[in-house]
């Protein structure tokens, strides 16, 4: 039975796969062309990219929408049923009409069309039927290549969407990287949540102030020791006599250390010289992946030099996960 199952689930991921490479292999003929075409057409553009359709094909529309507003470029989603009952007045001249459509002839979708036809509103459509009126009433026709739908039956719509979704998802992040947006607009796209967090800056997340733990390196190691239990970061920054970083001591050069009478002696004498460290203005992600790489768990944040925090790879990982 397992076997079956499996068998069974396999296959519904290599008809999906299908689909995905039939656009890959196609980005260099027809496909690609009428899809540089929609980008040129909405960069032109200075309204809305209007998304509709009706079904499982609108709730594409409708995640492509927010993935073109979350990326950088305006987008609504307009209900193809609702749009005939008053919604049509959200359509605009400099706004563009994209319709998704398996078939290319969803009856809801036509008021729409006509709409836009004697409102001078450009359509771009993704369909799988290039000689349907939705494809053939639009001014860049997008058509899906050749597909079968995971659905035994061939009828449900899987691959079809999949497929849609991912031609959406090539629109939005083309647009994104052809108008520069950077990681600090995107950030100030998604000011809360998960992505927000993880492109904060390290200085707002950071621990400062009397948080971070520091010694002279003149300090004895038993006193840059009690410091270190009290601030429990499991390592201790030593300063020069003008307050810059020269070194820390982590538990581990602590444990190394463990032979004879050590307590007494200059911590200067242990600790590891021009450590890794981090500036302020690095994003969270960046600085999970340093301390990843480096294989660390605390980074001091300096500027000029000078300590002025300490993150701690649990505190990160922990705010990037809300």
């Amino acid at each position: 039975m397992q076997n079956k199952r499996l068998e069974l689930m396999m296959g519904i991921a290599e008809k999906e796969l299908s689909g995905l490479a039939s656009i890959f292999d196609e980005l260099s003929s027809t496909l690609g062309d009428k899809l540089m075409e929609a980008i040129d057409l909405i960069k032109k553009k200075e309204g809305n990219v209007v998304l509709s359709g009706i079904g499982k094909s609108g709730m594409i529309a409708n995640k492509i929408a927010a993935t073109l507003t979350s990326t950088g470029t305006s987008s609504l989603f307009l209900h193809g049923t609702e749009a005939s009952h008053g919604d049509l007045g959200l359509l605009k001249e400099n706004d563009i009409l994209f319709l998704i459509s398996n078939s290319g002839e969803t009856i809801e979708l036509r008021n729409i069309v006509l709409f836009a036809k004697n409102n001078n509103i450009k359509i771009i459509s993704i369909t799988a039927n290039r000689d349907s009126l939705i494809s053939k009433k639009s001014d860049v026709p997008i058509i899906l290549p050749n597909f079968v739908e995971a659905c035994p039956h061939d009828l449900a719509p899987t691959t079809s969407t999949t497929m849609q979704l991912a031609l959406g998802d090539i629109i939005a992040i083309t647009l994104m990287t052809e108008k520069g947006i950077s990681k600090d607009d995107f950030k100030s796209l998604h000011p809360s949540g998960k992505i927000g967090a993880r492109l904060s800056s390290v200085q707002d997340v950071m621990h400062s102030g009397d948080a971070i733990p520091l010694a002279s390196q003149d300090a004895t190691l038993s006193e840059a020791l009690v410091i270190m239990t009290e601030k429990r970061f499991g390592c201790i920054g030593l300063t020069d006599a003008h307050g810059n970083l020269v070194g820390i001591i982590t538990d581990g050069d602590l444990r190394r250390c463990l032979s004879g009478d050590i307590l007494g002696r200059d911590s200067k004498d242990i600790m590891t010289r021009k450590p890794v460290t981090i500036s302020g203005k690095i994003t969270v992600s960046s600085a999970i992946s340093l301390m990843n790489k480096k294989k660390i768990t605390s980074l001091f944040v300096l500027e000029d030099g000078k300590p002025m925090g300490i993150i701690h790879l649990h505190d990160l990982i922990n705010i990037s996960a809300l």
